[in-house]
């Protein structure tokens, strides 16, 4: 008899401990639903990039605009995030680099949609691009996911939860001055008529700096800030399907994202620049003064 009631004591404080563990988890360690579809419509399009990376031969490459290119696989890619997306939420608009907008009857709920961000890497086989999905809810952003599927790093963010890397909390460098950093960067490829203002920027920029970086994948460079791999991040000329989940995630991640003014017009000009607030500060005041008038608008 004493025996049993040792044992169901025992099994009595485990069962306490298993319930106190529970309570004293993380919130943010609950996926939410939405979030959720955005990774498994990220993962599914990523196997049809790695499939198509095994044979690029096969890759059908169109120019859509100047120094712009598209492939099948990027309109394949979007065309599975879409259906992922809308089995799960059919009333839901979904705006996307390849296959424009799809308007739903629920116009609270847009999705913006980069099946493939660094096209041109993908096509030369350069192993760095990435799924880029973002949800804004009444406006305001709410969700995103950037996914590397050549390395498996599923990098998300939700609306005040923070952003994590494979589940991993990220947080921006605490980095507040430009000497010694490291940042990333993209060329004017489409807007080569701000290429003198863009080298003037730079300069005044790298002299600065330990190094910058040119990778080609503007999603994965914001996503790198987030994760405090490099420093901060400036660009011309961005869409929204290139910057949205990246905003999100360098916001939450105690990050800063502004125009080249310093203000929130970035979505509208398509300039950007991020990193920790102090240091976004910084780089605003060492380009501020060589550039032009309409990229400071």
């Amino acid at each position: 008899m004493g025996f049993i009631v040792y044992f169901m004591s025992k099994v009595a404080k485990i069962r306490r401990l298993k319930y106190i563990n529970v309570l004293l988890q993380p919130k943010g360690n609950t996926m939410h639903p939405m979030l959720n579809i955005a990774v498994r419509a990220a993962r599914n399009a990523g196997k049809i990039l790695l499939r198509a990376s095994e044979d690029l031969s096969k890759v059908e490459v169109q120019q859509k605009g100047a120094n712009d290119l598209v492939t099948n696989i990027d309109k394949e890619a979007e065309a599975v995030i879409r259906d992922t997306i809308l089995q799960s939420y059919p009333t839901h608009s979904i705006v996307g680099e390849e296959l424009g907008e799809h308007k739903g009857k629920d116009d609270d709920y847009q999705w913006i949609v980069d099946p493939i961000d660094g096209t041109t890497n993908f096509i030369k086989g350069i192993p760095h691009y990435a799924v880029s999905i973002a949800l804004k809810v009444k406006g305001r952003l709410d969700q995103a996911v950037i996914y590397d599927p050549i390395r498996g790093e599923l990098f998300t963010a939700s609306r005040g939860q923070g952003t994590q890397l494979n589940s991993k909390r990220l947080r921006v460098s605490k980095t507040t001055v430009l000497a010694g950093t490291v940042l990333a960067t993209g060329f004017p490829f489409k807007n080569k008529n701000h290429m003198d203002a863009y080298t003037e920027a730079f300069k005044a920029l790298f002299v600065h700096t330990a190094d910058i970086r040119r990778a080609g994948c503007s999603a994965l460079d914001m996503a790198y800030v987030a994760a405090g791999r490099v420093d901060g991040f400036f660009e011309i000329g961005l869409k929204p399907w290139n910057s949205a989940a990246g905003e999100l995630m360098v916001k939450e991640a105690g990050g800063m994202v502004v125009d080249f003014a310093g203000g929130n017009n970035y979505n509208h000009s398509g300039n950007i620049i991020c990193g920790s607030p102090k240091l976004t500060q910084a780089i605003i005041r060492e380009i501020r003064p060589v550039l032009t008038e309409s990229l400071l608008r």
